[in-house]
């Protein structure tokens, strides 16, 4: 007979004891074995997601466990809530993007040892990516390596071979001085930057196939499930193209946006200029007492901005006479228009704002959704025949009454506020659909100036690991509506995807009709935001549907170092940021 500790004795009781587990996609209760992994459940009760909408069933790839999001390899040891996700899913999407950076990750590092894969931002249709030049032990200050069409193509036969070969991502932690010298040997300066300025014992690492790195999310079981890809040259490098929502066999069609390839590729400049170019540069930056500096610095470079965009309007001011500024939620839309009309005031013109809002239909010609719902962000809510005749009227030089939207009757009414626009005046109107041309049909489009503001950061994590211009955009949202508006984190989160939806149909599609874009991102903003946001996410309950998201966006922001309160104050009241944390005095 063999000696057994208590210890054992009491795993192996627990091991032959079943628990139950409450499944959220098929609303039962399962039995299940101590340490059994979220793989076997997926496969023995819902290896497959279907679509309600489509009929169209789709591969688990993750799971949220008590609303955290797992890797398919957790095991469990108790009673959970489980519900598992596919593509179709926010969570399970950024699974499998993160395992197809691994790979792709793979291939650059066998085919260029000697270069850097540099994951940069997000496009339309997938991420955007260069391989860069560069030696070991140096930073990512080097030129892009043009590729060929013939090596595009190597680099999507190379990963379909690894998907094919279905290799396992393995996850082990170890100690981050180990970390570190493991990323500076594979020459991920930013990597190990931001590691070493974090300054945790240990870190998580992914191995596929002896190559190590960090992903800051779970990963899906193996490269077999990567199976819908592809990759497009795009500017200096390419796009990775990724399977579309909806419909997982078919790829996003390749959409180029030169004037936002542009925009970034300006930021990545201010960047330089700021002297930050990463996260762990910033973290650096910021133990160093140079936040102010970097706080002064960017804000003088969004104050050149505005001006170069009043000089473009006033070099056409015997043509241009209105200025529309379209923009997705969040992106300082209010704060832009007002800052630049005082630059072009400052040129000599004479900035008017009409409010687009004014021009909805009334309640009962709007527009219903596919849920029977009235849609008042679609292009029909609005009145275009009385918007398009009254801007011809103003151009025209004839006087008109402004109609005023009541929003609780849902009717247009007049209160005799009258406009004419004068030889100086100028027009500046905000709006969701302002670059949509069908909103102005009937307009000299000559005659119309269009900027498009949003907060296109190309600050990255590291590397491979590109900051979401959406989690910008949502933390902005989360402290301004808790602050202005009564909302909560929660609300604010779970409306989310509605407002995501919005811009995707009504903004996104019209970017490349602005004839100026500002970017409204600052290299300081995300160490102002955890300062804001942090304690406002940590009030979200496990048991509510947006404590995952919370978690997600709590563990980003836990790799930038917070502001403090007097670095806070340094912030001008003109700022963009003052739009989201109070303490603005913009004035038109």
């Amino acid at each position: 007979m063999t000696n057994k500790t208590i210890t054992q004795e009491h795993m192996e009781a627990n091991n032959s004891q079943e628990f139950k587990i409450w499944c959220v996609n098929d609303g039962k209760r399962h039995n299940v074995v101590p340490g059994t992994p979220l793989s076997d459940i997926a496969q023995k009760w819902y290896p497959k997601i279907k679509d309600p909408k489509t009929g169209k069933s789709y591969q688990v790839l993750a799971a949220l466990v008590d609303n955290k999001l797992k890797e398919l390899s957790f095991r469990m040891y108790s009673p959970h809530n489980i519900e598992f996700l596919s593509y179709n899913e926010a969570d399970g999407r950024r699974c499998y993007i993160r395992s197809l950076c691994f790979v792709l990750q793979k291939v650059v590092r066998e085919m260029y040892p000697d270069k850097i894969l540099v994951i940069d931002h997000s496009l339309p249709s997938g991420l955007y990516c260069e391989i860069r030049e560069g030696k070991v032990g140096e930073d990512l200050h080097h030129p892009a390596y043009f590729l060929k069409d013939n090596e595009i193509d190597a680099i999507r036969d190379r990963m379909k071979e690894i998907v094919k070969a279905d290799l396992p991502f393995i996850k082990s932690k170890v100690l981050s001085e180990d970390a570190i010298e493991i990323y500076k040997n594979q020459n991920q300066v930013h990597k190990a930057n931001l590691l070493k300025s974090l300054g945790r014992l240990t870190t998580s690492i992914y191995t596929l196939d002896g190559l190590q790195d960090t992903f800051y999310g779970p990963l899906v079981p193996s490269s077999g499930y990567l199976s819908s890809f592809d990759i497009t040259g795009f500017s200096k490098g390419f796009c990775m193209q990724l399977p579309a929502i909806g419909d997982f066999t078919k790829i996003s069609p390749m959409r180029r946006q030169s004037k936002i390839a542009a925009t970034l590729t300006e930021n990545a400049r201010w960047c330089d200029i700021v002297g930050i170019n990463g996260v762990g540069s910033l973290n650096e930056a910021i133990h160093a007492g140079k936040a102010v500096k970097i706080i002064n610095l960017s804000e003088a470079l969004h104050e050149r901005k505005y001006a170069e965009i009043a000089d473009q309007i006033y070099s056409r001011k015997g043509e241009v006479k209105i200025v529309f500024i379209a923009g997705p939620s969040s992106s300082g839309k209010t704060s832009s228009s007002l800052r630049l009309a005082i630059q072009c005031r400052v040129l000599g013109l004479n900035p008017k704002v009409i409010e687009l809002d004014n021009y909805f239909h009334n309640r009962e010609d709007t527009p219903k959704d596919e849920d029977g719902n009235y849609d008042f962000e679609a292009l029909g809510a609005m009145n275009l025949e009385l918007l398009n005749a009254q801007l011809n009227d103003l151009l025209d030089g004839k006087e008109i009454e402004i109609p005023k939207f009541d929003f609780v009757k849902g009717q247009t009414t007049w209160v005799g506020n009258r406009m004419q626009l004068h030889e100086k005046d100028i027009l500046i109107m905000e709006g969701i659909h302002a670059l949509n041309p069908d909103m102005t049909t009937s307009v000299d489009n000559n005659r119309i100036f269009r900027v498009y503001a949003s907060a296109l950061t190309s600050l990255n994590l590291d590397e491979n690991n590109n900051i979401s211009t959406s989690d910008n955009r949502l933390l902005r949202r989360i402290v301004r509506d808790n602050r202005v508006r009564g909302i909560t984190p929660e609300q604010t989160i779970m409306r989310w995807h509605s407002v995501r939806r919005g811009e995707s149909v009504n903004i996104f599609p019209f970017q490349e009709n602005a004839d100026a874009i500002f970017n409204s991102a600052l290299a300081f903003e995300l160490p102002l935001l955890r300062y804001y946001a942090e304690p406002l996410l940590r009030r979200i309950l496990p048991n509510s549907p947006a404590y995952c998201e919370a978690v997600r966006l709590l563990k980003f922001l836990g790799y930038i170092t917070p502001l403090q309160p007097s670095e806070i104050e340094a912030i001008p009241p003109t700022s963009i940021m003052r739009e989201f944390i109070g303490g603005q005095t913009l004035l038109l």
